[in-house]
């Protein structure tokens, strides 16, 4: 089990086990943490403790957007020349493609207030899929704080 987050202090990306206790040190800034060892439960976040979690799957999404801008380039041309089957052709089996990436990739289980990805835990019928309402809250948390500092 490990856990993909970015440092409280500086926002470098970093990565941790959880397997076990441990202590973290941001190679930038010197910031320390303490990650105790996280249940395979996962009852809140292990770098932040907020208890409101949600699950997503695990894929970069710059890639599926790739991938699709590429079919519909591909598809658009086809259908320029008249070539009908290619056209479908290309649109079908993008679709099948994608849908066996979505059975293929895992979840992984994120944070609302921190962003930390805690991948490799066993997934619970327990965890939501992300919920819009709660990641606005978190979202103008974030703003309000970041207005806090500039201020100062």
């Amino acid at each position: 089990m490990k856990v993909v987050f970015a440092c409280p202090q500086c926002e470098r990306p970093a990565q941790a086990d959880v397997n076990q206790a441990s202590d973290w040190q941001c190679p930038d800034c010197r910031h320390a943490l303490h990650l105790d060892q996280a249940e395979p439960a996962l009852p809140a976040c292990v770098i932040c403790c907020n208890h409101e979690l949600y699950k997503k799957k695990d894929f970069p999404h710059a890639l599926g957007m790739g991938i699709l801008v590429v079919a519909c380039a591909a598809s658009f041309v086809t259908y320029f020349w008249y070539e009908w089957w290619a056209t479908w052709a290309i649109l079908v089996g993008t679709a099948i493609f994608d849908g066996l990436l979505y059975l293929a990739v895992g979840d992984v289980i994120v944070c609302y207030r921190c962003n930390a990805h805690h991948k490799r835990f066993p997934l619970s019928a327990a965890r939501e899929p992300h919920e819009i309402t709660i990641g606005e809250r978190y979202r103008q948390e974030r703003l309000r704080r970041e207005q806090l500092k500039t201020e100062r």
